[in-house]
This record gives structure tokens, C-alpha cells and sequence, in this order.
């Protein structure tokens, strides 16, 4: 594995945990910037798909796996049209992660080779 890739799947660990975990609740709960962006009626979850659709684009140009990068679309498609639905959709955002969920994809993907 190549030191871009290595640079690369850094960059987005550090996306994911601020789209998805960089904000501290009492209670110890995280959200991100995905989430409270996603608050925005209308274009915030399509804002927040952009930055997942990002995440996807990142893998496929480290060319992983057709049945993996699936998997990753179907965990943003997921988290966004669930997350449309007004007030139940926000909450899923905040519990759901799917950044953080793709991200461990990657990761996993990379130490099983």
C-alpha cells in the first residue's frame, strides 16, 4: 500500500469524525457536522451527501471492491433518505454515522490484504 493511499485514508478519518462525531454531548453521545447540517430543510441532507458521496469517490480511486463501494452507497442512500424524514430523519442522522461506517470499511478492507 502506497504512502498517497495511507495520506489519503487519513484524510478521511479525520472527514468522518468531523462529519460525524466532532461535537461532544453532555452524556458522552457525539454528533458532526453531518448532522446538524442535515437540519437545514431540504439541501442540508443533500449538503451531507456530498461530502459521504466524497468519502465513496475516495475509495473508488483507491479502487476497492465494486460489492464494498455498493455497500457504501447504500449506507449513504440509506442515511439520506432516511434522513429526510423531518425530526425522526435528524435523530437517525446522528445515530446512524455512515461516514464513520464507510470509513471502516475502508479500513477493514486494507487489513485484510
Amino acid at each position: 500500500m502506497g504512502g498517497n493511499t495511507q495520506q489519503t485514508r487519513a484524510k478521511l478519518d479525520r472527514l468522518a469524525w468531523l462529519l460525524d462525531s466532532a461535537i461532544r454531548l453532555p452524556g458522552g453521545f457525539r454528533i458532526g457536522l453531518d448532522g446538524i447540517i442535515g437540519l437545514v430543510p431540504g439541501v442540508g441532507d443533500l449538503a451531507g451527501a456530498a461530502f459521504s458521496g466524497y468519502i465513496l469517490l475516495q475509495a473508488a480511486r483507491m479502487k476497492l471492491p465494486f460489492t464494498l463501494l455498493a455497500r457504501m452507497g447504500f449506507n449513504i442512500l440509506l442515511e439520506v433518505l432516511i434522513g429526510s424524514i423531518p425530526l425522526l430523519g435528524d435523530l437517525f442522522d446522528f445515530a446512524f454515522k455512515a461516514n464513520k461506517r464507510n470509513v471502516r470499511l475502508i479500513r477493514k478492507h486494507f487489513e485484510s490484504i
